[in-house]
């Protein structure tokens, strides 16, 4: 008898958003500011010969890459709309391939290369062109 009352007490439509309340806010310079980020991390971890300073960039590195993607993902699912995709056809693969280029498989995760980083960097700049295009 209680099971039944509790099923109508839970909410029967959800949402999801990139925060825990849609709102609206929306911009591809989170993806660009950790991407600068990771940019610079790898300028320092090459400058350096501290292993433990090393190690610690790496950390960091990867965890500003993984913001990158999450960021990006966020544009991607929840901003971006069909009619987005159908006016920028190369919308996907843009996303697609920046996402790469900050998550592993050569991407900046796995590289300290700073070049990988402003090929991110150039990937990420494609897309807010787009995004801000969408916005007018």
């Amino acid at each position: 008898m209680l099971k039944p009352l509790f099923k109508r007490l839970l909410p029967q439509i959800s949402a999801s958003a990139h925060c825990d309340l849609p709102c609206g806010v929306y911009d591809p310079a989170q993806a660009r500011i950790e991407a600068e980020s990771v940019k610079a991390i790898c300028e320092k971890y090459q400058a350096s010969d501290d292993p433990e300073f090393r190690t610690r960039a790496l950390i960091i590195k990867e965890q500003r890459a993984q913001l990158v993607k999450e960021h990006l993902w966020v544009l991607w699912t929840d901003y971006f709309k069909p009619p987005h995709f159908e006016k920028y056809p190369q919308l996907h693969t843009l996303v697609n391939e920046a996402t790469k280029l900050a998550g592993g498989g050569g991407g900046s995760k796995a590289s300290t290369d700073p070049k990988v980083a402003e090929e991110l960097l150039a990937k990420i700049d494609q897309i807010a062109e787009i995004f801000w295009e969408t916005k007018k």
